[in-house]
C-alpha cells in the first residue's frame, strides 16, 4: 500500500480515522510503501528543528519500504505527467503505486483519479 504525504501527516497528527485504519491494515501484515517524492516532501518542512527532522527520518525508516525514483520509475512518472498534467511529485507518487502494484492512499483524489490504472483509496 502506497501512502501519500497527506496521509502520513494526518497519521502523525493523530486523526482518529487514519490512525485506526492504518493500524488495522498494518496488523494484517501489509507493508507501507514510501515513494521518494513523499519522503522529500515530508522532510522538507522548514519548521522542524534538526532533532525533530532526525526523529521523522527514523520514523520513516522504521515504518516504510522506501522506493527510489530510478530511471524506469522516472520515465513512468514523466508519461503520467504528460498525459494528465498533474504535478511532478504527484506523478512520481502515482508511478510508484503503479510500479509496486499497490493502491495509493490519499486525500488528493481529484488529481490522482486522472491516472489510468491507479487504484486510489481514501480513509
Amino acid at each position: 500500500m502506497t501512502l501519500d504525504t497527506n496521509i502520513i501527516i494526518l497519521y502523525l497528527n493523530r486523526e482518529t480515522a487514519i490512525v485506526r485504519a492504518l493500524d488495522e491494515i498494518r496488523k494484517q501484515g501489509v507493508s507501507f510503501i514510501l515513494p521518494a517524492a513523499v519522503e522529500a516532501e515530508f522532510l522538507s518542512f522548514s519548521s522542524w528543528t534538526p532533532d525533530q527532522r532526525r526523529t521523522m527520518e527514523e520514523f520513516l525508516e522504521e515504518n516504510f519500504v522506501f522506493v527510489s525514483l530510478d530511471r524506469p520509475l522516472a520515465r513512468l512518472a514523466a508519461r503520467i505527467r504528460v498525459n494528465t498534467r498533474i504535478k511532478f511529485a504527484d506523478a512520481s507518487i502515482a508511478a510508484t503505486a503503479l510500479f509496486t502494484n499497490t493502491p495509493l492512499v490519499t486525500r488528493n483524489v481529484r488529481d490522482f483519479k486522472k491516472v489510468p490504472g491507479l487504484q486510489v483509496m481514501t480513509l
